[in-house]
């Protein structure tokens, strides 16, 4: 088959229960999100907020109530989706711009310079990014998105356009880091910060309702009690990488993907010199554990960070290494080298090693502190496996993981579509209830007190129609497919068609499509991957006869009420990653 050149499927179905489920998620999730937008924003697309600065109720909180709204679009949302999370974008980085603290000393000149963050934790800087991270794909033409990408990856690699208005760079060149956990548009922190730094400034008690259980401003301040070592790299930083990755695929500028490969080289390197498990701490000299004793497991968010939650008494450990998938998975889809896969592997592998019995079950650690390893569990150790397997498609990896979601892929669960998609049609309708519910007015709400019933569940719609992983927040989207609207010239579905990838293999993607439409036709375009990042090589329609394909993208023609399974050949990461239409 030639470029763009269209298979027709006449064969009638009968619409399928997943179908319509599909079809009325979407319609759901868009009633939702116009919802919830007219009550938290308002006309310059300002939260109705009190801002604050801070990691339980930031500005970062701010912007995430809109999560997934652009994947919601991007699935087959619709059109005035785009505009509204264009509004809140721009209204957030006023809004936070404006926004000023008079306690927390890099946050009194504004919350954002340069519409970022002065200073913060990937975690939160990845929240914040809730929109930015995938706005560029609903609207691949908007130089103003495309001038911000560039200018935050510059805040994280040499050639930054104003450099001299950094006060502590945040990248060093010579050891390959960055230099701080706590990093932004101001440079990087290299004290040791204060409860205050990360709870921000002193509220009025009894004014708010605190969401993540905090009685009082005291037990904000205190939750940060042992949040101080944040001097060095740390693999949460890996998720900086995402900005290079969206500038690299909209200008196709080298400098951002040769940036991004030299800093997720150097944590394949840390890695192998740290036994197979990625370290926590790497010193401003370079050398690990350099910030933290010579300890491998220290810092803020790493293998030993486990505190006193203050409203319970309890220890928390709150381990923040698994952010490193976002920056090794971004190598992955730039170059298709599997070696950015074994970091987090052979981390998975070293810390179930450590396993033993206790009162006879076998039981796998957590965490790991000066005496050694603890938090022991009797399931192993498995954030980040059915990433690494799904990148992989390796049977070696296929092990660590239990995915009701896999099984399906399997074969094994084929009540699976149905029943999830019925379960996020139920979260739906209780985000709407819980938001009528709400007490909250502006001058007592926080930026995070909506999130609870922010819009946007996709979770289901992505596993199902995309074939891809449950989105994080601001990381690229991982998906075996994507769709397109040449009717409308926008990403998509089109109205009326559901689909449903039900296999997935190293070399062959098996989808159903279907036009539920009796009475008109249409027809998708079929990208591999979101960034076109795989090449469609052969097609078969209903175990029929096989065709070449040698595209990334392929047409599929549906008539009135058709609708057939496909089953696509297909090579993985071979493609250069664009963000560009198809068109």
């Amino acid at each position: 088959m030639s470029r763009n050149a269209a298979i027709s499927i006449t064969t009638p179905m009968p619409p399928p229960p997943w179908a319509l489920l599909e079809r009325e998620l979407i319609r759901a999730n868009n009633e939702h999100t116009r919802a919830f937008f007219d009550r938290y924003f308002d006309e310059r697309g300002y939260l109705l907020c009190v801002e604050r600065w801070g990691a339980l109720d930031g500005p970062d909180d701010a912007i995430e109530n809109l999560t997934n709204v652009p994947a919601l679009y991007l699935i087959g949302g619709s059109d005035d989706l785009v505009a509204m999370c264009q509004k809140a974008q721009e209204g957030h980085f006023r809004q936070y711009t404006e926004a000023r603290t008079e306690e927390v000393e890099f946050a009194r000149e504004g919350m954002y310079y340069r519409e970022f963050p002065v200073m913060f934790d990937w975690a939160h800087h990845q929240e914040g990014n809730a929109v930015t991270g995938t706005i560029g794909l609903c609207d691949p033409g908007d130089d103003r998105h495309i001038r911000r990408l560039r200018r935050f990856a510059g805040f994280f690699m040499e050639g930054d356009d104003l450099p001299g208005q950094i006060e502590v760079p945040n990248w060093d060149p010579e050891h390959r880091l960055i230099r701080s956990m706590f990093n932004g548009s101001r440079g990087s922190l290299l004290r040791r910060t204060t409860p205050l730094d990360w709870a921000g400034d002193r509220i009025e008690d009894g004014r708010f309702i605190l969401a993540h259980g905090e009685r009082h401003y005291q037990d904000m301040l205190d939750h940060y009690i042992g949040y101080e070592d944040v001097a060095g790299d740390h693999p949460l930083n890996l998720a900086a990488t995402c900005m290079a990755f969206n500038a690299y695929v909209h200008t196709k500028d080298p400098k951002y993907r040769d940036w991004l490969l030299e800093y997720a080289d150097a944590w394949v390197e840390r890695t192998r010199a740290n036994g197979g498990i990625i370290p926590s701490n790497i010193g401003l000299d370079g050398t690990i554990g350099g910030a933290a004793g010579g300890r491998w497991w220290g810092g803020v968010y790493g293998w030993a960070h486990t505190t006193i939650t203050p409203h319970t008494g309890e220890p928390k450990s709150r381990l923040g290494v698994a952010r490193c998938l976002d920056g090794f998975g971004n190598a992955l889809i730039l170059t298709g080298d599997r070696r950015y896969l074994e970091p987090w592997r052979t981390t998975l592998d070293g810390v179930n090693a450590n396993s033993r019995k206790i009162d006879g079950v076998e039981m796998y650690p957590r965490m790991h502190n000066d005496d050694g390893w603890y938090e022991w569990m009797p399931e192993p150790y498995d954030d980040g496996a059915l990433e690494i397997y799904y990148w992989s498609m390796d049977e070696a990896d296929r092990g660590r993981v239990n995915s009701p979601w896999i099984d399906f892929l399997e074969g094994n669960n084929p009540g699976y579509p149905v029943e999830t998609l019925q379960a996020d049609i139920g979260v739906v309708r209780r985000k709407v209830q819980d938001m009528y519910d709400d007490p909250t007015t502006p001058d007592t709400r926080l930026s995070d007190n909506p999130n609870m019933f922010r819009p946007a569940t996709v979770d289901a719609l992505v596993e199902l129609t995309m074939g891809g992983t449950i989105p994080r927040v601001g990381r690229p989207l991982h998906t075996r497919l994507r769709y397109f609207d040449p009717k409308r010239a926008r990403p998509g579905l089109p109205p009326d068609v559901g689909a449903l990838v039900d296999g997935l293999t190293a070399d062959e993607t098996r989808i159903s499509l279907v036009n539920v439409n009796q009475l008109e036709p249409r027809t998708v375009v079929v990208q591999g991957g979101t960034y076109g990042e795989h090449q469609w090589t052969t097609v078969r329609v209903d175990g029929g006869e096989e065709h070449p394909v040698h595209d990334r993208v392929l047409n599929v023609e549906l008539a009135p009420g058709a609708g057939a399974r496909l089953a696509i050949g297909t090579s993985r990461y071979v493609n250069d990653p664009t963000g560009d239409f198809p068109f």
